[in-house]
């Protein structure tokens, strides 16, 4: 077992040490070809079928509900209406590129009204619309909310609730009715937009289409690689960029340690360095203990009443501090192995290497989620 595994089954720090030469990567796993986006569609709709749990008659849903059955020839008064079996939803997906008429997409829908749940609920047909105002698409179907909420309501009762009940999904739940177009290729060439901004990788990359089509690619940018279209490949350019993404290079990996406070988990890169500094460990502990003694009169005595008298203990430790002393550690199993022999915990590490970073110490961006 090496050293990086037995630090991580030790202390739970999740530490992922990558090559320091680089991987080896598609084209196609680092970069995009421009125009090759999705398109954000957006609805408000509504649910129905929710067993007195949706929303509570807010005028917003008897209207909508109303505008529903006008459009089958019942023409009622919103005021006459009511809702608690229903509930107004915003609907939202995601339209892939080429995504052509009559292709199915998922579908999110999340109440927008006081619903207490969507269980058992199903999305009446509902318009998607993109930014520009256009129905690209039609929503339809059973909500999936993956949880449920159970409790004795009114505020006063016990409540059991997994997961999320007011947001679910509707697997396929939306046609595509109108198709985006889309333009890769511009003035006889293509552009590749890198998904993680670096001047290295994208000189990389062009670098190693470069070596496959001669004189063919150049970098704009840390975030982009221009390619022009071989004469060969004019004709049809999808088969240059399935060529494209099939292309190799190695990725220039950044010094970088990113700390997870909800988790207590940290990432760090092989190439994060640590320059010769003293670390002092230690923690305080602090334990209330709160009791409830009984005072009552002796046997016999003619007054007095029984009191309850809380007592409180407060008991203060502090666990012996050590000053060590780090030498310079240039791989990322050797700083673990030096943590761990503070006895630190992921909790105590992060700390550790905040303060590092502020001190000047970290050789490495330090990213805090």
């Amino acid at each position: 077992m090496n050293l990086i595994l037995k630090n991580i089954l030790r202390t739970g720090l999740l530490l992922v040490a990558l090559n320091t030469q680089g991987a080896l990567v598609r084209v196609g796993d680092q970069a995009f070809v421009l125009g090759e986006r999705s398109n954000q569609l957006i609805g408000v709709g509504l649910v129905s079928g929710l067993n007195t749990v949706g929303d509570k008659d807010p005028a917003q849903t008897r209207a909508a509900l109303a505008n529903t059955l006008r459009r089958f020839g019942i023409n009622l008064p919103a005021t006459s209406l009511t809702s608690k079996d229903i509930a107004v939803v915003l609907v939202t997906a995601d339209l892939p590129p080429f995504a052509k008429s009559g292709s199915r997409i998922d579908v999110t829908v999340s109440a927008m009204g006081d619903a207490k749940s969507l269980e058992g609920g199903m999305l009446a047909q509902t318009l998607l619309y993109g930014v520009d105002g256009n129905v690209y698409a039609i929503g339809q179907g059973p909500v999936a909310i993956g949880g449920f909420s159970l409790g004795g309501g009114g505020g006063g009762g016990a409540n059991v609730q997994k997961n999320h009940p007011l947001t679910g999904q509707i697997i396929g739940g939306a046609s595509v009715e109108k198709t985006v177009p889309v333009t890769l290729v511009r003035g006889n060439a293509i552009e590749l937009v890198l998904r993680d901004y670096d001047f290295s990788n994208s000189a990389r990359m062009a670098e190693a289409v470069n070596a496959k089509f001669p004189s063919s690619a150049h970098a704009v940018d840390g975030g982009s690689v221009r390619v022009e279209i071989p004469d060969t490949y004019q004709t049809h350019p999808i088969d240059f960029v399935a060529q494209l993404r099939e292309i190799t290079f190695q990725v220039d990996t950044p010094a970088r340690v990113v700390i997870n406070e909800k988790t207590g988990t940290i990432v760090a890169t092989a190439r994060t360095k640590i320059s010769s500094c003293a670390v002092a460990h230690g923690n305080i502990i602090v334990q209330i203990s709160e009791t409830l003694d009984v005072s009552q009169p002796s046997p016999f005595a003619q007054t007095g009443t029984t009191q309850v008298v809380p007592t409180t203990q407060v008991d203060v430790t502090e666990q012996a501090a050590q000053m060590k002393a780090f030498p310079e550690m240039p791989t990322v199993d050797r700083v673990a192995a030096a943590m761990n022999e503070l006895g630190a915990t992921p909790r105590d590490m992060m700390a550790i290497f905040q303060a590092m970073k502020q001190a000047g110490a970290l050789h490495a961006e330090l990213i805090v989620r």
